[in-house]
């Protein structure tokens, strides 16, 4: 059987290309004659760059500002062929560089900067096509900081005017409102009620600035709202949003691998709701359903009930936690737990196609 395992990061527990190893030595442990592609992916998020850094041109590491008050040494990837820069906002302003939990105070400091950073380097080197991961970010700064780093709005928009500047993102999001930057993501950047109305106030200030620079409404825009406003910031200065699935998913050849496939194999920390949109499995169950190809999650958690699953074209969705007992084993010993729960996964599949 060919089994394609393609899965996105799982938190800070697992990178997408360790989360791959992890599930492939399980499954190899109770199905060793299975053909097994190992096609790590991302939305985006964290990881967007350790995935393409394999496949895509030189990787790149520059020292830009953490999201807070330190420095931190992020990597990104130049395609000197096509002159193509690919740049994670995680590396700069990810929640994991915070040295700690998020906080109120967190919330309302972490800044972009370093994003912004990160884009004048690959403008230096050249690039003129500049492609920004976003998500897992630790801001909600609405790309106030990116901006800053470019020179503040007008010489922002004059730096950037010959480049084809993408938004890859994981979420459809506006940067306003009930479901935009501040509210639906910044309690899981640290926010209580009070900071998310704090942050919410800050960004429609700020989005009437990118308003007029754009010459257009932006904060509304799908996308607007993604890694704490950064969308809002890159479409407000030229960037047209897409799918950042799809495009790790072109370069990593996953149509291919889904057609040649009997069995895909993905993952990630959390499969919720927003799991169905623009993320990784909805990528990959959105190509195999048309094909009859059979989906299998293996998450951290797990929250989508059953009825939801078969709507989505998934046929099963296993979670770590369950399977290691508790979610801090999950978290603590993701690699092995994820692996053991590979093999109970492969192990069941075999025993059902023994009985049919």
């Amino acid at each position: 059987m060919r089994v394609v395992i393609a899965p996105d990061c799982y938190g800070d527990s697992l990178t997408a290309v360790e989360a791959a190893e992890s599930i492939a030595a399980g499954w190899r442990q109770a199905r060793p004659s299975d053909e097994l592609t190992l096609a790590p992916q991302s939305d985006g998020g964290p990881g967007f760059v350790g995935v393409l850094a394999g496949r895509l041109g030189d990787v790149r590491h520059t020292r830009v500002s953490g999201p807070l008050a330190g420095y931190v040494d992020a990597e990104w990837v130049y395609d000197g062929r096509t002159l193509t820069a690919y740049i994670e906002c995680a590396q700069a302003c990810g929640l994991a560089l915070l040295g700690g939990p998020p906080t109120a105070d967190t919330a309302v400091a972490a800044h972009s900067r370093g994003v912004g950073q990160l884009v004048d380097a690959a403008l230096a080197a050249g690039a003129t096509r500049i492609v920004v991961g976003l998500g897992g970010s630790s801001c909600t700064d609405g790309g106030r900081g990116l901006i800053e780093a470019l020179g503040g709005l007008a010489q922002a928009k004059e730096k950037l005017a010959a480049v084809e500047l993408v938004a890859a993102t994981d979420v459809e999001h506006p940067l306003l409102g009930p479901m935009g930057a501040a509210r639906i993501f910044g309690p899981q950047k640290g926010a209580d009620p009070a900071t998310v109305e704090v942050l919410e106030q800050r960004m429609t200030a700020w989005a009437a600035e990118l308003d007029a620079l754009a010459g257009d409404t932006v904060s509304p825009l799908p996308g607007a709202g993604a890694a704490g406003g950064l969308g809002a910031a890159l479409l407000a200065l030229g960037g047209r949003r897409e799918s950042g699935a799809a495009v790790i998913a072109e370069f990593t050849g996953l149509a291919d691998d889904i057609a040649a496939a009997d069995v895909i194999v993905t993952g990630e920390g959390r499969f919720d709701d927003q799991s169905l949109h623009g993320k990784v499995v909805s990528a990959l169950a959105g190509g195999a359903v048309a094909r009859g190809i059979p989906v299998l999650v293996l998450a951290g958690q797990v929250t989508l009930a059953p009825a939801v699953l078969d709507e989505a074209g998934i046929a099963a969705a296993h979670a770590i936690a369950d399977f290691a007992g508790s979610v801090q084993v999950a978290i603590d010993d993701a690699a092995n737990q994820l692996t053991g729960l590979a093999r109970r996964t492969a192990a069941e599949l075999g025993a059902a196609s023994t009985r049919e």
